[in-house]
């Protein structure tokens, strides 16, 4: 825990060039003067960001980019420049407005959070923005921008490594397909902390500190054609140097003990040489992470066995190759036959652990086509996924709202046809409920000061819309889900920022402890989010009063 007051102490690491406070819709300028002229900006608000329906047809959400939200909160303010360009989109607005942008920070702004990182459902606030209702009004775009596309893109994450299972390395291979170099950079760091293992994205690796992975394109393979192009090279092994011709001379001879092994000499009989050329000179470049890109031209009849010969040559001098990347044809046929093709290289060969060489499969990969994989069979050991992973491909956004629900310690709501559409009032607090076998039961939201659920009591949750939906619940173990991040110069204990590492762990963690039938692709279990007794009464009798009563001709 860290001291409210230590403004310059809060953030480290990198903030976004672009998140000013001028990310804004015009509309939050137009209310903040509003506001200002009615004398209204400094009355104390409260807004609740929360979303209303979870992404992808499933049931649960990762709740992300609270980090960047802290930042932009420490980096608050309006330079000059930006408070002219306010004025002048403001035709008539008066100088004594610009007087009080120019004043603006976030040291009367408190913010209350769930973790980031978290498993987090409908309607259930992510954050709890508190302050002057004329800045407050100016964070709206800017947090809702900032949580949304996370949120989305690290559920996204997690729902991919969810269905490769935990023992298969997920890799983000999206920056060339992401909407602009911010998408790039945001998606790769979302889909780390949804659980993904490294990126291709080497700006993100460098910003975050992400693993990078990566090898080579079908461009450098058909890039070269004979071994006059890589005659000065030389490989440094345990003994010393080694000429590119000794290099050579020991690829071939591994080509054609392969090609004349008995259970092998039937798949192929001469491979694509300038193919070889290429993989001996990638391997020469990079003896200890040899990955070739085996399907520039046949994957079995050339791919394969060109990458044994030289995966074997450099076992000779002391190196041991990574393994292929497949990216195109028929994955789970491919995967299989080239993990046969490595299994008898190790068992007629002699080269122990050859069989165990990692086969990395890519081509426009998503939850589907892995799902339908594992159904098939195969033998993949790692996946490059990239459009329909940083795009979001199958939602476009995730819906995240800043509703407000207090205004000077007088509850609000905001009513609508459209019943998922209701906000709930009030400042509120909020826990999560957990059962006898340690999986969460049902999160429930209070009024501020209702007394906190008690471990072994019993409690009534209810639908806070529906009257015929309500449970009861003894709680074996019970979590408050809001946390202060931020109390301005307030003095008070505030949570510390964790770095990117620890809140992947807290969201591979989250993930592991909820039940499983939440959590599968096809017809999840909805989890149950309630309120209390007292706040579903007060919901709906503020719901009678604000509501307008018709009147029948």
């Amino acid at each position: 825990m860290k001291n409210g007051s230590e403004l310059s102490k809060i953030i480290d690491g990198p903030t976004n060039p672009m998140v000013t406070p001028l990310l804004n819709d015009l509309y939050q300028f137009t209310m903040a003067y509003a506001y200002w002229k009615a004398g209204k900006h400094n009355e104390r608000s409260v807004f609740d960001l929360y979303f209303r329906k979870n992404p992808f047809g499933g049931e649960y959400t990762v709740f992300a980019g609270l980090d960047e939200c802290i930042k932009f909160l420490a980096n608050f303010k309006l330079s000059d420049e930006e408070i002219d360009y306010v004025r002048e989109s403001l035709p008539g607005s008066e100088e004594a407005f610009c007087d009080y942008l120019r004043g603006l920070d976030c040291s009367d702004v408190e913010v209350y959070a769930i973790p980031e990182g978290s498993v987090v459902f409908p309607k259930v606030p992510l954050m709890r923005v508190e302050g002057p209702v004329g800045v407050v009004q100016l964070l709206e775009t800017p947090f809702l921008n900032l949580v949304n596309f996370a949120s989305l893109v690290a559920t996204n994450a997690a729902r991919h490594r969810f269905v490769a299972g935990k023992s298969k390395s997920l890799l983000e291979f999206g920056a060339r397909r992401a909407q602009g170099p911010d998408g790039a950079i945001s998606a790769s760091k979302y889909c780390y902390l949804g659980g993904f293992d490294a990126t291709s994205n080497v700006a993100a690796g460098k910003l975050f500190g992400i693993p990078l992975r990566g090898t080579h394109s079908h461009a450098f393979v058909s890039s070269f054609m004979s071994t006059d192009e890589i005659v000065d090279k030389v490989l440094h092994s345990a003994d010393g140097k080694t000429t590119c011709e000794d290099f050579v001379s020991h690829v071939q001879t591994w080509l054609k003990k392969i090609q004349y092994s008995p259970s092998l000499s039937n798949i192929f009989s001469e491979t694509n040489q300038s193919e070889l050329v290429a993989f001996i000179s990638y391997a020469l470049a990079f003896p200890k992470t040899f990955l070739a890109l085996v399907d520039t031209y046949d994957v079995m009849k050339s791919g394969i066995p060109n990458f044994c010969a030289v995966a074997l040559a450099l076992n000779d001098f002391g190196y041991k190759a990574l393994g292929i990347r497949l990216d195109s044809g028929d994955l789970a046929y491919l995967s299989t036959e080239a993990r046969k093709f490595f299994c008898t290289v190790e068992r007629e060969l002699k080269v122990p652990d050859f069989g165990k060489m990692v086969v990395t499969a890519s081509n426009d990969l998503n939850e589907e086509t892995i799902d339908a994989l594992n159904k098939q069979g195969h033998e993949v050991d790692a996946f490059g996924i990239g459009t329909y992973l940083v795009t979001c491909y199958s939602q476009a956004a995730l819906g995240c709202v800043f509703k407000l629900v207090e205004i000077n310690n007088q509850p609000r709501i905001k009513l609508s046809e459209d019943v998922t559409k209701v906000s709930i009032p009030c400042k509120k607090r909020s826990y999560r409920l957990y059962g006898k076998e340690g999986y969460p039961l049902v999160d429930i939201m209070t009024g501020e000061n209702e007394p906190p659920p008690k471990v072994g009591e019993r409690l009534l949750c209810r639908h806070p819309f529906n009257e015929s939906k309500r449970a009861y619940v003894v709680p074996q173990r019970v979590e408050e889900l809001l946390k202060c991040y931020w109390r301005g110069s307030a003095d008070g204990a505030r949570e510390e920022l964790p770095p990117l590492e620890e809140i992947r762990d807290r969201c591979i963690k989250q993930l592991a402890n909820m039940r499983p039938d939440h959590m599968r692709r096809l017809n999840p279990t909805p989890y149950k989010v309630s309120v209390s007794a007292k706040l579903y009464d007060f919901i709906h009798f503020l719901w009678l009063n604000e509501a307008p009563v018709g009147e029948l001709q």
